[in-house]
Order: C-alpha cells, then structure tokens, then sequence
C-alpha cells in the first residue's frame, strides 16, 4: 500500500496520515519503490485492527 492508499483506507487528511505513518508504532515500509515508500497491507490492516479497531475489516474481506 502506498501513502494515498492508506490514506483511502484510514478516511483522514494528506496531513493527518502523514502523521499516522511517521508514528513510531506504525509499521515500516517494506519497500522503497522510486523513492516512493510502500507498506506490507497486512501489517497496516494489523495496525488498524490494534489501533483503530471502529475501521477494521475481518481477514479475507475485500482489500485484505
């Protein structure tokens, strides 16, 4: 997932996901793609499931 896919996901702001990926206990990107940064789906959906229970989705729902 990329930082706009995140953001689709999570409903904030450029800015405010911004915060949200620059956090501490947010997963690290997997990958450096063009200078781009890209995270594992399943670690961010893991870090919904934790920290923003109210937008998970159960394993196997569209998007995981």
């Amino acid at each position: 997932m990329g930082t706009g896919e995140i953001r689709a996901r999570l409903g904030y702001s450029r800015q405010w996901t911004q915060r949200i990926i620059d956090r501490d206990d947010f997963p690290a990107p997997g990958y450096v793609l063009g200078g781009r940064r890209v995270w594992l789906a399943s670690e961010v959906e893991g870090w919904i499931r934790k920290h923003r229970p109210d937008l998970a989705k159960e394993p196997g729902e569209e998007g995981e």
